[in-house]
């Protein structure tokens, strides 16, 4: 142990301390590691680098060094209910208020309000940023506040939206390829018949055979059912709906729509639309399903599986994890700015009359009422990334071969799990499973994330204790995939995929339409978001889609909290596994014209921090 004190001179001088190196008289070096801001005149006690599990700490002063830094830290981390039903948060009001540790280094960098308005004024869609009610003359009209940047996916979007070949491509590889899943029997709620889409099938099988196999599958966004629309401009009234689409792998091998209902219960006002009927009534239909997408994506797959859950984790790792424990030094890479990103989202974004209320036809409420709703599907088994693909019937690359998101979902998942220090740091410090089970540190941990992230519910398949070595290597994969390679997957391409307004609504200022045969272009513009709202959307999705300044990439350590040999040899070997995965995806994306980089490690953030 070392102690380290700061004697104030004059003013506040806060220190950031990386780490000490004490060269002992048999010349002998020894690293101190401390990552930590020194604010105050108390004394801060460093033990050496070597990480340790509780057992391994034989006298009286490390095991109280030990105690003493955790009761600190809870003291310090603490967790509170930010909305009933929700995962616990860090009881914190402000950005200000979480400690120096965790927050930004420049909290001006992170201010969503600054943000999206630098972003508008980058866009040069300032001007249009007041101008609400005031709707857009026609499609083409969009494109004055869409920044053309020639040859990117935005641009091939804003070209193709129309196409029933992008919308379905872009459940397997756009920013949401989460939902879609094969279709094992047609729902009784959507009464689609042989007749309905027989000029959509190409095999000269009857809709049942198909289904069988294998070439139909669905999405359903019934949990947008019942959820209120956003109410806090009573100048605008706005919509949601809660579509069920079905979709067809056509001969090339493509995924398109044969069939979309634009709410749950079937009857009469509610019509089944299909690619036979009349141009703009299957566009609009395909529309209202790209709102409701846009919707989910933006509440469920983002924020509250890879924000809230990485939380979670975070303040868990905290409390119970002592900073000599090797379970924080692998995982506090992988928490940098996620309390601090989303504290800051509590207080301008997601808030009441925040900047989400601005554009998104779930703001005012919505949002709220579909997290409470999407907890019961926040499940274990839904995190660990091949067990989800496999439960929604996507696994094989025989059946759906243009898959990327879960090609390089899987690879990235092996090297994490195989060959970073996930299975290798297990086996240098848990020679058994019994070690496992002694960990009381470990145990507390996974307690904590199930008792207070998972409000102690058995359905979630959380684990509250944890056995085996096999079964720690999948939780920590779980913890740093999450963190790592599912938000990138989620968050970075929003800016490709919804900066192109009709492909990606954030609002519908019409009801979805109960009838055939009336829908003219007027009405579907008329139905859109008008110019204020599109210029906040656009902010939003450009400043959501930028890396932070000094961001930190799949791999990158920079921090060395761990001194011993063997572990850095084995982030090297993860390293190297890594720049395989990014070459094996470079040439893969060779000459095509939709490029799939989300999930290419030299573009995967270390942490949620944006």
């Amino acid at each position: 142990l070392i102690k380290i004190e700061k004697r104030k001179y004059w003013y506040q001088d806060d220190w950031y301390l990386k780490y000490m190196t004490v060269k002992t008289p048999l010349g002998d070096y020894l690293e101190f590691p401390c990552y930590r801001w020194i604010t105050d005149e108390k004394e801060i006690v460093l033990r050496d680098g070597r990480a340790k599990l509780p057992r391994d700490d034989k006298t009286q002063i490390l095991k109280q060094h030990r105690r003493k830094e955790l009761e600190t830290r809870q003291k310090t981390y603490r967790w509170k209910e930010w909305h009933p039903g929700f995962p616990l948060s860090i009881d914190a009001h402000s950005h200000s208020d979480l400690p120096r540790d965790i927050q930004f280094d420049n909290e001006k960098g992170v201010d969503f309000i600054l943000n999206y308005s630098k972003a508008m004024e980058n866009l040069y869609v300032n001007r249009f940023m007041h101008m609400f009610q005031s709707s857009w003359s026609d499609f083409a009209d969009f494109e004055r506040i869409f920044v053309r940047i020639s040859n990117t996916i935005s641009e091939y979007v804003m070209q193709h939206w129309k196409e029933d070949f992008m919308f379905g491509y872009q459940f397997l590889n756009g920013c949401n390829p989460v939902l879609i899943r094969r279709c094992t029997e047609i729902p009784k709620k959507l009464p689609v018949t042989m007749d309905m889409v027989e000029c959509s099938l190409e095999r000269n099988l009857t809709l049942e055979e198909e289904v069988k196999q294998g070439n139909i599958f669905i999405v359903d966004y019934e949990l947008l059912d019942g959820v209120d629309a956003n109410k806090t401009d009573p100048c605008t009234i706005q919509y949601l709906a809660a579509p069920i689409c079905l979709l067809y792998k056509n001969l090339e091998n493509k995924i398109v729509p044969i069939a979309i209902q634009l709410g749950q219960e079937p009857g009469p006002d509610n019509p089944i639309f299909l690619p036979s009927d009349a141009t703009y009534d299957w566009l609009l239909a395909k529309i209202w399903v790209r709102s409701s997408d846009f919707h989910i994506h933006q509440t469920v797959t983002h924020l509250l599986r890879t924000h809230l859950v990485s939380e979670v984790f975070s303040i868990a790792m905290f409390r119970q994890l002592p900073a000599v424990h090797p379970l924080f030094k692998l995982l506090v890479p992988h928490m940098r700015f996620t309390i601090a990103i989303n504290t800051k989202a509590r207080e301008q974004l997601i808030c009441e009359c925040g900047l989400f209320d601005k554009a998104n036809a779930t703001g005012g409420g919505g949002h709220v009422q579909m997290v409470q709703k999407a907890m019961k599907d926040l499940t274990y088994s839904s995190l660990c990334f091949p067990e989800e693909i496999k439960a929604k019937g996507m696994d094989s690359k025989e059946d759906v071969p243009y898959y990327y998101y879960r090609d390089d979902g899987i690879k990235v998942w092996e090297a994490i799990k195989r060959s970073e220090t996930v299975e290798d740091v297990i086996q240098i410090y848990y020679e058994s499973d019994e070690v496992v089970c002694e960990d009381v540190e470990l145990q507390a941990f996974v307690k904590d994330i199930y008792v207070y992230g998972m409000r102690g519910v058995k359905a979630s398949g959380f684990p509250k204790t944890i056995r085996t070595r096999e079964k720690l290597a999948e939780y920590l994969t779980v913890i740093i995939f999450t963190t790592s390679a599912q938000h990138a997957a989620v968050n970075f391409g929003q800016y490709d995929w919804c900066s192109w307004i009709p492909n990606a609504p954030p609002t519908m200022r019409r009801p979805p339409p109960t009838e055939k045969g009336t829908v003219t272009i007027e009405q579907i513009v008329e139905s859109l978001p008008d110019r204020g709202r599109s210029c906040w959307h656009l902010g939003a999705v450009w400043a959501l889609s930028q890396f932070q300044d000094n961001e930190l990439f799949l791999g990158m350590y920079p921090d060395e909290h761990f001194v011993e040999k063997p572990v850095k040899e084995a982030m090297a070997k993860f390293r190297k596994n890594l720049d395989e995965i990014v070459n094996a995806i470079a040439e893969r994306n060779k000459n095509k014209k939709l490029p799939y980089y989300y999930l290419s490690p030299d573009r995967i953030p270390n942490s949620v921090a944006v």
